[in-house]
């Protein structure tokens, strides 16, 4: 073995993470934008279709643009593989440097990416400023160099992780197709799904996570056969999923996952712990190694790896255009669940902390700072804009996380729509029908086009809470689709339902 010691400096680490993490926040990997392409070809529903052309189109305009796929820009999770030969040079631990690398990249004044993440999570949730800090798993290996993986973690995905302890006997597939049919589309399909089998329950999460970020190579395996069993368990399942019908953004079709992903380890004789863990259509992750030769150098991809979509005229064929500034209940009344509309007019925006500070003034009988009524308002917490940006990239957030409020905010306000990501629950779609309120959705991965729709931008109230304070957006021919009319008829329920019965039908 090489008794050669390896020196790294600290100040490599912070701009190589750094770098990666611009890198990652406007470059795909070329490997999931070819294998969404080639789904994007067969797929034959044509609202799924629509959203994966949305979501290509997007992500080579953010690659061009060198602007943030996604506006939700992640919580940072670096994975780093030390060799025991190498020495840091540095007075700052490991963990120091790579959040140093997160600050600088977060606010680089080029491309500034949006910071989630809150410090204490049980009370003020404040948020800090700069996305730090960032989850690292650090692991001693044999060798001379560092290797880092540097992922960008949406909370749209995030949020649907899944952990269970199964009798050992249990079937791992049933289980994980069983729960991705719960887990409806928030986590912004088509992605991936990462399964860790065996060892602890931390170690399972660890693995599902980690895992995810191997190459895409389903096609290869469906080629070649499997060889072992977690081969035959990732075909089996990347079929199972794929037969629920479930589809881009959950509309309905083909393609729910590009691969699935499948990692074990062993574990007690009494266990069999079970992670999964989804990636979203903002899948964000790149690895490099330090050798003490200097900081990473990431070479972009080849652009020719990117389809050329006209995602405008893909969407005006057949669409509705809409004027929110002259909507009335008759014409929202005439939508119909997975009917595609072109916005153009003013709107407004507001998601969690914004939705909570108007149901508490509600609650006090205090008067609100905007009038909502005969409005539409848009779930979103927009990248910072640079430069001549009206906005940054604008893409929509989850809507279920909304839903608590909906009906009070329905009941006082006059509202007229809701745009968002993904289903609405039992609760709200009850709120929608009662007050023939439509929701409609915007397409989760496509924020860097959403945000060219936007042609001016202004705070109207709440300024202290930064992304999510209320903007009036005024916006021309923005793409959204019906997703529950004011009869309660929805796209995410009806449309998997659907495909669902037409692909056990082949």
């Amino acid at each position: 073995m090489s008794s050669k010691q390896n020196i790294v400096s600290g100040s490599d680490i912070i701009r190589s993470i750094a770098d990666a993490l611009q890198y990652i926040s406007y470059y795909h990997p070329p490997d999931y934008i070819r294998y969404l392409a080639a789904a994007y070809e067969r797929e034959e529903s044509s609202v799924a279709r629509n959203a994966m052309a949305q979501i290509l189109a997007n992500s080579r305009m953010a690659a061009f643009g060198r602007r943030p796929i996604c506006q939700d820009t992640g919580l940072v999770v670096v994975f780093a593989k030390v060799g025991m030969s190498v020495r840091i040079d540095s007075s700052c631990s490991l963990a120091d440097l790579i959040n140093e690398g997160v600050r600088h990249a977060y606010l680089d004044p080029n491309n500034p990416l949006r910071a989630s993440v809150v410090s204490d999570p049980l009370s003020t949730r404040k948020n800090t400023r700069d996305n730090t800090p960032a989850i690292v798993h650090a692991e001693l290996v044999l060798g001379s160099e560092i290797t880092f993986t540097v992922a960008a973690k949406g909370g749209g995905s995030e949020n649907k992780a899944r952990f269970t302890q199964l009798n050992p006997s249990a079937s791992v597939s049933d289980w994980v197709v069983d729960t991705v049919s719960t887990l409806g589309s928030g986590w912004c399909p088509p992605g991936l799904i990462a399964v860790g089998v065996g060892g602890s329950a931390e170690k399972a999460m660890l693995m599902a996570k980690e895992v995810l970020n191997e190459p895409i190579d389903m096609f290869d395996l469906l080629g070649r056969g499997p060889s072992n069993s977690e081969e035959e368990l990732r075909i089996e399942l990347y079929e199972r999923i794929n037969a629920l019908g479930i589809g881009a953004q959950g509309l309905g079709g083909l393609t729910t996952v590009v691969d699935v992903k499948v990692a074990t380890f062993p574990t007690h004789v009494a266990s069999k712990p079970v992670a999964l863990i989804p990636q979203c259509a903002a899948n964000r992750h790149v690895k490099f190694s330090l050798d003490g030769s200097g900081p990473a150098v990431l070479t972009p991809p080849d652009m020719e790896d990117w389809p050329q979509i006209d995602a405008d005229s893909t969407l005006s064929i057949g669409a509705r255009r809409v004027n929110l500034d002259t909507l009335t209940r008759g014409e929202t009344a005439a939508w119909r669940a997975g009917e595609t509309l072109l916005l153009s007019g003013r709107m407004l925006t507001g998601r969690d902390a914004a939705h909570k500070r108007l149901v508490d003034l509600i609650d006090a009988g205090e008067p609100l700072p905007v009038d909502l009524k005969g409005r539409a308002i848009y779930y979103v917490g927009p990248v910072p804009a640079v430069r001549d940006e009206i906005v940054g990239p604008a893409g929509p957030t989850t809507s279920t996380r909304m839903d608590i409020f909906t009906k009070q905010i329905l009941d006082v306000t006059g509202l007229y729509a809701m745009i968002g990501k993904a289903e609405r629950g039992p609760v709200a779609i009850e709120a929608i029908v009662a007050h023939r309120a439509p929701y409609l959705i915007a397409v989760g991965g496509a924020a860097y086009l959403i945000s060219k729709a936007i042609k001016s931008a202004r705070v109207v109230a709440f300024e202290d809470l930064g992304m999510e304070a209320i903007h009036e957006f005024e916006v021309h021919d923005m793409p959204v689709t019906v997703a529950v009319d004011v009869d309660g008829n929805s796209i995410h329920r009806d449309g998997p339902a659907l495909w669902r019965q037409q692909i056990a039908r082949r």
